[in-house]
């Protein structure tokens, strides 16, 4: 900075004031800086200015997957928020492991993260709970968290989003409505399945156990339980699938265990039970699938906001969001159960 502010004939804290964008400085005199600072191809060294500070210029970002559409939506809207802020972002896949999930966010607290946001894949955060203390501000999304600090969260309407697409089969005169969802120890599908058996209720059916299936999103399981569901002595007429990639196994296996579909607007991939699917997905509306909808752009950007107005100074008890859903017609879920 001392060679650019020789070059352009000013003091040095005017070139301090030109690269910080701060105000007091006269066009011409601004003009001057940037032209030195082209010239002499100087860069802001903003490690040691956010040092200085006590700050890294950095944040934690701990997902599920991040070749999860879902969790790559979140990721860059993150991203985005972190790149205006002036940050970068450290990302890691869990990969639905508690353990790792802990390794990771050590790993950043190691490298003096200023924050975090975690998609918890455990219910014990207490392993966090001296980080927080150290000063390390935390956000949840689309989970809370269990046993540990409190900190910000950000979650969707999961059992209202789930509640609306099981009434919306109900409406369409299912009374047989199978539940297909992610392992139960998942907040999100314990939160989902709460829906389906509230609309259930309120439709005044009876829960059945045997029409639900719940587990790993993988597709042998998820072959394995449609199976057992389509050979029941009284199968269901309609689905309501938990996740984007449990619908997309289910799509799948359907092409292979049912027949030809008997409704000319009906995709062949679809089967011909109705579908209602949790969470948007590619190419979902080539394929005419009904969802609901969730919005994982929109909770990263409400994660991030929230973490960085907390690294900003902003105090209070922590506060849960909890953004809604919407139910995206498109034909799968509209079809009437066969005489």
């Amino acid at each position: 900075m001392n060679d650019v502010a020789a070059a352009a004939g000013v003091a040095l804290k005017t070139v301090s004031r030109v690269v910080n964008n701060e105000p007091g400085v006269n066009a011409s005199t601004a003009e001057r800086v940037h032209a030195a600072i082209e010239s002499l191809g100087y860069r802001r060294n903003d490690g040691a200015r956010t040092l200085r500070r006590g700050r890294t210029a950095s944040i934690g970002l701990v997902i599920e997957d991040v070749a999860d559409p879902f969790y790559s939506g979140l990721s860059r809207a993150v991203e985005d928020i972190a790149l205006a802020e002036g940050c970068l972002v450290f990302t890691g896949s869990s990969g639905e492991d508690p353990a790792r999930e802990r390794e990771l966010v050590l790993a950043f607290c190691a490298r003096r993260v200023d924050g975090l946001i975690i998609v918890p894949a455990g219910t014990d955060h207490d392993y966090l709970t001296p980080e927080v203390e150290a000063g390390i501000a935390a956000v949840f999304a689309d989970r809370p968290p269990g046993a540990g600090p409190d900190a910000d969260t950000v979650v969707c309407d999961n059992a209202g989003g789930a509640r609306t697409g099981t009434e919306h089969l109900l409406a369409h005169g299912h009374r047989r409505i199978a539940f297909l969802a992610d392992a139960p120890s998942i907040f999100t599908a314990a939160e989902r399945l709460r829906g389906y058996r509230e609309a259930l209720a309120a439709a005044g059916l009876p829960y059945d156990e045997g029409l639900v299936a719940m587990g790993r999103p993988d597709q042998a399981r998820v072959l394995a339980d449609l199976r057992r569901l389509l050979r029941l002595a009284d199968p269901p007429t309609a689905l309501f699938t938990g996740n984007g990639q449990i619908t997309v196994a289910t799509l799948r296996a359907l092409a292979g265990t049912a027949g030809p579909v008997p409704t000319r607007q009906a995709p062949p991939s679809a089967g011909p039970v109705a579908i209602v699917g949790f969470d948007d997905f590619e190419p979902a509306d080539l394929l005419g699938i009904t969802v609901i909808e969730q919005d994982p752009v929109g909770m990263g950007r409400a994660a991030a906001e929230l973490l960085f107005r907390r690294l900003s100074g902003e105090s209070g008890p922590p506060q849960r969001l909890e953004l809604p859903t919407r139910l995206v017609v498109r034909g799968s879920g509209e079809r009437r159960p066969l005489p």
